[in-house]
């Protein structure tokens, strides 16, 4: 039985293999462990990319965090390394909340990601005026839903077909015990770094924020108020999101504990 999630599902090789190829570019080598993280936006990366880094000997730790933004390929493992690694590991998320995550971090702020997407929509909408709704709505549309690695599946991003461990965002205490037991492996909190979270905010749950244009709630942030993800959703919203999102879903019920979805 093969390894890789990917490898044998095309008979291109496999350096033309596009699936397999996403999968290990979004992979990365702990080298004192033999073990390879599987990376996937919005569930900690910043964080455990820093661990990484720090473990590898690149850097001393969160001062010279800013380093792992231009190194994600840095420790991308070979074939080689893949097969070998003792140890594989992946980081889970509620997909709910990694959505409302990508509009109130990506949109709200107008990062590059969001401009990006502005293009694919070429430029049919204006960024102050996108609502969490038009963006969800709009992710049923695979171009778009395909067009980030912040939005697309989570699934995607796995290069196993099984992995050590799989831990979830929403239980990540577990996940920096696990692994300081099992490869010495010390976490390092980068969200002092990123800013990316909503933690330091008062959470707002008084009403339906599913139609707040980005702009209105970059005026909220300021004031250090942010809606909940819970209050992004309307029924509409989460059975969009249960059917674009179906295998992540499966895959987060099968490996981390359902009663964690927000929904």
């Amino acid at each position: 039985m093969s390894l890789f999630k990917y490898s044998s599902g095309s008979q291109l090789s496999l350096p033309k293999n596009d699936q397999h190829q996403f999968a290990m570019q979004h992979a990365m080598t702990l080298f004192h462990a033999n073990a390879i993280y599987s990376f996937i936006p919005k569930n900690g990366c910043s964080t455990m990319r820093l661990s990484v880094a720090v473990a590898n000997g690149c850097i001393d730790g969160i001062e010279q965090g800013h380093w792992i933004h231009n190194n994600n390929g840095t420790f991308m493992p070979s074939l080689a390394e893949a097969v070998r690694a003792n140890y594989k590991f992946v980081v889970l998320r509620c997909p709910f909340r990694r959505l409302a995550s990508v509009f109130l971090d990506k949109f709200v702020a107008k990062e590059i990601n969001a401009w990006m997407y502005r293009d694919v929509l070429n430029r049919n909408i204006e960024l102050d005026d996108l609502t969490f709704e038009s963006f969800v709505l709009s992710l049923q549309k695979k171009d778009i839903l395909n067009s980030d690695i912040h939005w697309c599946q989570q699934s995607d991003f796995l290069l196993y077909k099984e992995y050590s461990d799989y831990f979830s965002l929403e239980n990540f205490s577990k996940a920096m015990s696990t692994l300081k037991e099992k490869i010495s492996l010390d976490v390092i909190d980068a969200r002092p770094l990123t800013m990316h979270g909503i933690d330091g905010y008062e959470l707002l749950d008084d009403k339906d924020y599913s139609q707040m244009n980005a702009f209105d709630i970059s005026i909220l942030k300021r004031q250090g108020k942010c809606p909940s993800p819970a209050s992004l959703y309307t029924p509409k919203l989460i059975e969009v999101v249960k059917r674009v999102y179906a295998k992540d879903f499966t895959l987060y019920k099968k490996r981390c504990d359902a009663r964690d979805l927000l929904f």
